[in-house]
């Protein structure tokens, strides 16, 4: 029996504090999983959308973007957090437009995100205009056609669409489309606020955007590098693949600031070992890394390479593929000559002979591969940081060959296959060039604006129309205050949604909540009947993707409609594009993509293969970089780190292991020993005392950048074991100290891992 949807909000002075736990998964996560999926969807449903997810004919599992194996596959191909997800999606709790006649806004203002998402699915679609203090029922056709009112009373360049990642690339080529059609580029998407340096930093030294492995690579590498990543509560399947990569004798090394329980013993609860409790020991060696500081280990191992290649000529660098293949390596190795090991240990908090030891591990691997997630992309320096990766793994020739190269783990389920349809608001020509002649349109060709410069659109009244498929915006964004007072004098906001968040709740003048089929909903309602969707999922193997349960409300409609519907509300008849032809049949939208995008000729045939197809990557295939002088770039960048002043300490968001995002399963942060509130701050023992505090301390956060204070009220510190002079907060509630123009050079990434931080006790003056 399925269990009602809470009563009761987030109460944070019910806090509960254990020691860390040192392994991941095991039974626990299995029951924990079940639990959640009954709570919200019974014994049935939830049997029936887990049996099917990430299976052939399945479910992609909306909870992150790490890929399937092309083999054999486990009957549970799954993990705790998809199986979160998909409870969250499946559940059978509806929001009625009894709820929202019961809520108000400023009720609903008043509740967190916790509360606003376990009440369920959205069944009707609904508005509120001026003056209204509640959402009413609308009808579809009465929605779409004040859409297309308001976007044609303004100009493109003053209409936004945003999108996360779990759209589909039918629907995302769509949404592009239309934005194209309107005559904008403003396509911000989540992207933007993850892993956007990373493209920055591997467009222009390696020629592609993405990882250059696949998910056998990650089995058969001698040496992985884990950095700013955690799989454990983030990308968990990942932990499968880590195993069976020390199972074939690969060694792995964990860098991060927060020794999280993912790195080290993984407990398969689908093997005997990890069922009674031993499980697979994974870091090898373990940097405890200070925030910001892998731009300095990275050069220093670079210099400890090269170091070892000058005694022994020949053992370390791969001289054949550097001199085929790349550009910049003499400078490089001037660049990297020399060190100063005092300023290294100032910026990493590491001691030589823990880097010494790493550097001995990159000499004795003859197949190298460096992953990294968000820990690495959100801060000022982060695209200088990818790049120095870089540069070791072509050092060593890792690229085109088995079980090494970049691995840039991506967390949406769909964000690079997002951009790959063209997604962007920095579109390349050729792409916009494909789009007019497939459709006889003329794309806009000046650049849009991506989500930090919609922050600031927003702030200064640049945005008159807001259309978001999926996502909560006013949530994932820095300077969270600043925004939600901006988002509200919007002339009208749409929000393609499958449950309550906290954008429906700061709405423009007039808003639009449009409920759409999730994943696991069967979408069965066309003329050529049941409709199947597409995904890229981290290593750009794109495969189908289907649900099966009934949706919740007849009066639900699925993206690629949705898109269609407003577009032709908008557009007219007379517009060149057959938006009811695609909406009608998927088959017409992949059609198009295979004459508009690279790598997606015949689309429908492959699509329909046993596993799907992979994407041309040169890096991986031939060897080959397609950047502006056709080799790789080895690059040279100055020694960076993040410091703060003295009282001040350096904090990065973190996701909680009951979270994905802005969604929050529940309130159980259990590897970290942290339960029943999220409004915490964790701080190293030392610095907890020497700025006149202790453990449990309610304070006040006050966040400075260029002279500008940013403040988040009641807080408490918990004593953990960070790096001296670094603290960690959970993201979303500690973006109101994020000042917007914090970024990362180059790809305009919000800096979540680079805030200075002081504190003052709760409740009193700054």
């Amino acid at each position: 029996m399925t269990r009602s949807a809470p009563i009761e909000d987030i109460n944070e002075d019910n806090l509960v504090v254990t020691k860390p736990k040192t392994h991941a998964a095991g039974v626990e996560a299995v029951v924990v999983a079940l639990d959640r999926g009954i709570a919200q969807a019974g014994i049935a449903r939830t049997a029936r959308s887990l049996l099917r997810l990430n299976q052939r004919d399945g479910t992609d599992c909306p909870g992150c973007a790490w890929p399937e194996s092309q083999g054999h596959r486990k009957t549970a191909e799954f993990c705790e957090n998809g199986a979160k997800a998909v409870a969250e999606e499946s559940t059978l709790r509806t929001v009625t437009p009894e709820f929202w006649a019961k809520h108000s806004i400023a009720e609903l203002a008043t509740k967190t995100e916790y509360w606003l998402g376990n009440q369920g699915r959205i069944a009707h679609p609904v508005v509120i205009r001026p003056g209204d203090t509640h959402y009413s029922q609308i009808s579809w056709d009465d929605a779409f056609e004040l859409i297309g009112e308001q976007i044609r009373a303004t100009v493109p360049d003053r209409t936004v669409f945003y999108t996360s990642g779990r759209t589909a690339n039918e629907s995302a080529f769509m949404y592009q489309l239309f934005a194209r059609s309107i005559g904008t580029n403003n396509l911000p998407d989540c992207s933007n606020m993850c892993h956007e340096s990373s493209g920055s930093a591997l467009n222009p030294t390696i020629g592609i955007g993405k990882g250059t492995v696949s998910l056998e690579d990650i089995h058969q590498a001698e040496l992985i590098l884990v950095v700013g990543q955690n799989p454990g509560t983030n990308h968990p399947r990942m932990l499968s693949a880590l195993a069976q990569c020390k199972d074939n004798g690969g060694k792995i090394v964990a860098v991060n600031p927060l020794p999280e329980a993912g790195l080290f013993n993984f407990m398969d609860p689908q093997t005997p070992k990890g069922v009674v409790g031993k499980g697979t020991n994974l870091a090898d060696e373990f940097l405890q890394i200070k925030v910001g500081g892998d731009l300095a280990l990275f050069q220093a191992l670079g210099h400890l390479l090269l170091e070892h290649e000058a005694l022994v000529p020949g053992s370390v660098v791969d001289q054949e593929f550097v001199a085929a293949n790349t550009d910049g390596i003499e400078a490089y190795r001037a660049a990297r000559s020399v060190i100063d090991w005092a300023e290294t240990k100032k910026a990493t908090g590491l001691d030589r002979a823990a880097i010494e030891t790493v550097a001995q591990l990159l000499v004795a691997s003859k197949a190298t591969i460096i992953c990294w997630a968000l820990g690495l992309t959100q801060q000022p320096h982060s695209v200088n940081t990818l790049k120095e990766i870089i540069n070791l793994l072509l050092l060593q020739g890792n690229f085109g060959k088995p079980g090494a190269g970049a691995c840039p783990v991506r967390g949406h389920s769909n964000v690079q296959g997002d951009r790959t349809m063209g997604v962007w608001e920095k579109p390349k020509e050729a792409m916009l060039a494909a789009l007019d002649a497939e459709f006889g349109i003329v794309s806009p060709r000046e650049h849009g604006l991506d989500s930090v410069d919609t922050v600031d659109a927003f702030v200064h009244d640049r945005v008159d129309v807001f259309v978001s498929m999926g996502g909560n915006f006013a949530l994932a964004c820095s300077d969270t205050d600043m925004l939600e007072k901006a988002m509200q004098r919007v002339g009208l906001t749409v929000h393609v949604s499958t449950k309550p968040n906290r954008s429906h709740v700061m709405h423009g003048r007039i808003s639009l909540i449009l409920p759409t089929l999730g994943r696991t909903d069967t979408d069965d309602k066309h003329p050529s009947g049941r409709q199947v969707l597409s995904v890229e999922d981290s290593m750009s193997v794109v495969r189908t993707t289907q649900g099966r349960l009934d949706p919740v409300s007849e009066h639900l409609l699925a993206e690629p409609v949705i898109i269609a519907r407003m577009a032709h509300a908008t557009l007219g008849d007379d517009h060149p594009v057959d938006w009811k032809a695609m909406a009608e049949d998927y088959d017409v939208v992949r059609d198009h993509i295979s004459r508009v995008v690279p790598g997606f000729d015949d689309f429908n045939a492959r699509l329909k293969t046993k596993n799907g197809f992979v994407l041309p990557n040169p890096p991986r295939d031939t060897r080959s970089f397609a950047t502006d002088i056709g080799l790789a770039r080895f690059t040279v960048s100055p020694i960076e780190y993040l410091t703060a002043p003295e009282g001040h300490l350096i904090l990065q968001t973190i996701r909680s292991h009951d979270q994905y995002n802005t969604t929050f399963y529940g309130l159980d942060d259990r590897y970290r020993g942290i339960k029943n509130a999220r409004r915490v701050i964790l701080i190293h023992e030392d610095d907890v005392t020497e700025l006149g505090f202790a453990d449990r301390d309610m304070v006040d956060v006050i966040s400075t950048f260029r002279g500008v204070e940013r403040r988040a009220d009641t807080f408490r510190l918990v004593v953990y074991p960070t790096p001296k002079g670094c603290a960690a907060a959970y993201f979303p509630e500690a973006n109101a100290l994020m000042h917007r123009e914090l970024v990362a050079r180059e790809s305009n990434t919000p800096g979540y891992k680079a805030m200075t931080v002081r504190f003052v006790p709760a409740g009193t003056a700054a």
